[in-house]
């Protein structure tokens, strides 16, 4: 959650947002009395002046990157039926990243402010906070995972340098690094130029596989390639959907904008060029290498400048997405504890801000440091919790709140298959991800 100081200092204009909102789709809640001017004003005092380009960047950062390194894996864990998965999944995650957001105006004159809270209006307090339960996995769980990765190349591009460290120590100052912005940016459009060169770094390493590896070709000409392995399916899912889990962070990229009305042109675009992305990478990754494809992918890469180089604009991707989730979890903290200029002011709010941000990283940093299972945790964390947030949840709040008989049958079809595959995702990719871990840990 965020409270109208943290979001931005520039106001957005009453009556605008009144207009662009009037016309949803959405259930007027006038039994509770909120839909009054002053009501108006706070849902206008949400907004902020970031452009909607930088709103598409910062979606782009936050879904790509780490989540395409993994898709290759994903297909040899669960076969060429991956692609089908991966397109459901891109076109489920517009729809539900779209329908989030219409949550989020649920209610006549005023603006939900998270995920949480749209939960807590859906389902009552309980509801709410088994969404955070979710959320926290997603946002502390992709940072972890960033940390481990950029800690691990580190050690590996310096290995047998004068620069050469442990993974662990290139962990902590891979911490300490993210802590500055982490600290110094209060809140999301401050760090969108930092979506925009970590959007590029992906753009790069995507290339870079993509053509190495197709050069590669020569040297594995008889890989083994399987249509679909059912046993695998729930964890390839798992690792798929991690590659989409930006709704955890949308209300609060949303909220960043100028022009709140062009999200769903956002995310339709960001999506678009996350899955485009994707389909580079994974279809020539596991062409190339088959049942020898490894996760992250550039791990495949025969060893020379491309190899390096793709290693080192990941890790430039990983360092400048992770404090974007982080700074979105550290937003719906402080909204808890009260952390705002208007009840601790200036001083004590910064104060406390930092305090909070700094416990959050040590944690972040402690358990990326004790488990090193780059692959493993990708697919517990989209399992576990990016399933459930991408696909159903999302689609359960929305018929809650807008209802069920108003809606097409085949909408209606659509928003099942999509609870469905988040179901699934979680009961058997959880499963199968945890036995993995566990196999890490006594192998």
């Amino acid at each position: 959650m965020l409270t109208s100081n943290l979001i931005m200092e520039s106001k957005y204009d009453e009556k605008h947002t009144v207009d662009q909102y009037e016309s949803q789709d959405i259930k007027s809640d006038t039994e509770s009395g909120i839909a009054h001017v002053e009501e108006y004003q706070q849902a206008a005092a949400r907004h902020g002046s970031g452009s909607s380009f930088l709103a598409y960047f910062n979606v782009v950062c936050v879904i790509a990157g780490t989540g395409t390194l993994g898709l290759p894996a994903a297909l040899k864990l669960g076969g060429w039926i991956g692609l089908l998965i991966l397109f459901l999944s891109w076109t489920m995650s517009i729809y539900t990243g779209c329908i989030l957001i219409k949550c989020l105006y649920a209610f006549q004159g005023r603006r939900l402010e998270s995920y949480k809270e749209i939960a807590t209006s859906a389902f009552g307090k309980i509801g709410g906070w088994i969404i955070f339960f979710f959320n926290a996995w997603i946002l502390l769980g992709a940072p972890i995972l960033y940390v481990l990765l950029a800690g691990q190349n580190l050690h590996s591009l310096l290995i047998n340098t004068s620069a050469a460290l442990t993974d662990v120590q290139w962990k902590i100052i891979v911490a300490c690094i993210i802590l500055i912005p982490f600290v110094v940016v209060k809140n999301m459009k401050e760090v969108a130029f930092m979506s925009a060169v970590g959007a590029l770094a992906t753009v790069i390493c995507v290339f870079i596989v993509l053509i190495v590896s197709l050069e590669d070709k020569p040297n594995y000409p008889n890989v083994e390639h399987d249509i679909v392995i059912w046993n695998q399916f729930p964890i390839a899912l798992s690792t798929i959907s991690f590659s989409f889990g930006g709704n955890v962070v949308y209300p609060h990229v949303e909220a960043s904008m100028s022009k709140p009305r062009q999200w769903k042109w956002v995310v339709t675009a960001g999506l678009s060029t996350c899955a485009a992305l994707y389909f580079m990478t994974a279809v020539p990754g596991y062409y190339v290498y088959g049942v020898e494809t490894l996760s992250p992918i550039y791990e495949n890469l025969p060893e020379g400048a491309a190899k390096i180089t793709a290693m080192v604009v990941i890790t430039i991707h990983v360092i400048l997405a992770a404090p974007i989730l982080i700074t979105s979890f550290a937003l719906d903290m402080e909204y808890i504890l009260g952390i705002t200029v208007e009840q601790r002011g200036k001083t004590l709010e910064f104060v406390f801000r930092t305090i909070n941000r700094v416990v959050i990283l040590a944690f972040v940093t402690v358990v990326a440091c004790v488990v090193p299972y780059f692959s493993d945790i990708m697919s517990l964390v989209g399992s576990f919790s990016n399933c459930m947030c991408t696909f159903a949840f999302p689609v359960l709040c929305y018929l809650k709140l807008t209802g069920i008989r108003n809606k097409p049958f085949y909408e209606l079809a659509w928003c099942a298959l999509c609870v469905l595959l988040g179901l699934v995702g979680l009961i058997f990719g959880t499963i199968d991800s945890v036995k993995a871990l566990i196999a890490d840990f006594t192998g």
